[in-house]
């Protein structure tokens, strides 16, 4: 794992808490390192505060996905604002922290990441009994007017193709294998996440909201609608 933050009182925090968890842990104190770091010894997810000096945490994902680096990132960040954390989902990050943070959630976010990691490289990841498993012949799906190729990772609406994040083509793909049910808050974080962050979390109305951004067309009906109370049903009114 490599760890980027620039509070030192944090990141050796961090770095002790994680090592004792059993990860193997590089800190760095800069994105300018970060980006060293990772290109010297890619790891197997990063940390990556997202105010640092130079380098921000935003910039060392721009660069490290725009170089085709599709290592898992989670953000550590002290802005709450749905508009910055959009703009890290923006920039790539699979996830997001919240400063003040309890480091368990932040154990739980990176356990959830490296089990899509593991389950995208052929490992069976546990899902729940009422929806239907990814399978190796599900390479084609289609609902909605959309259509996805999920081995290769690619969407469409119609005739254009989404640019989709890791996590907003897997709550994607989720909705589209259930177009018409409605799925709740609960079933949406264990599928995606692995863990179910409560109903203070934010994270999965930003992801919704983010992947509309993407979906709506001028003049076309909106795809995924919110259930209010319950979560969110993809279906073509």
């Amino acid at each position: 794992m490599l760890l980027a933050e620039d509070d030192r009182a944090i990141r050796h925090a961090l770095e002790r808490a994680l090592s004792l968890e059993g990860y193997q842990v590089t800190a760095v104190a800069d994105g300018v390192e970060a980006l060293a770091q990772a290109h010297k010894t890619p790891p197997d997810v990063l940390l990556l505060d997202v105010m640092m000096p130079g380098i921000d945490g935003l910039q060392v994902c721009r660069v490290l996905r725009a170089e085709g680096d599709r290592t898992p990132i989670l953000m550590l960040t002290a802005l709450v604002e749905t508009a910055d954390r959009i703009a890290g989902l923006d920039a790539g990050a699979d996830d997001y922290v919240v400063k003040p943070f309890d480091v368990e959630e932040v154990f739980a976010r990176l356990r959830a990441l490296l089990r899509r990691t593991s389950s995208d490289s052929g490992a069976v990841a546990d899902v729940p009994k009422e929806l239907p498993a990814v399978t190796s012949g599900d390479r084609q799906i289609e609902a909605a007017g959309l259509r996805m190729d999920v081995q290769a990772r690619r969407a469409w609406r119609g005739e254009r193709e989404l640019e989709l994040t890791r996590t907003e083509f897997e709550l994607l793909e989720l909705l589209v294998r259930n177009a018409g049910i409605v799925l709740d808050h609960s079933t949406i974080y264990d599928r995606i996440w692995g863990y179910d962050f409560g109903p203070g979390s934010k994270n999965l109305a930003v992801y919704v909201g983010y992947l509309r951004r993407k979906l709506d067309e001028p003049g076309a009906p909106q795809l995924i609608h919110t259930v209010r109370g319950v979560g969110y049903v993809l279906r073509e009114d």
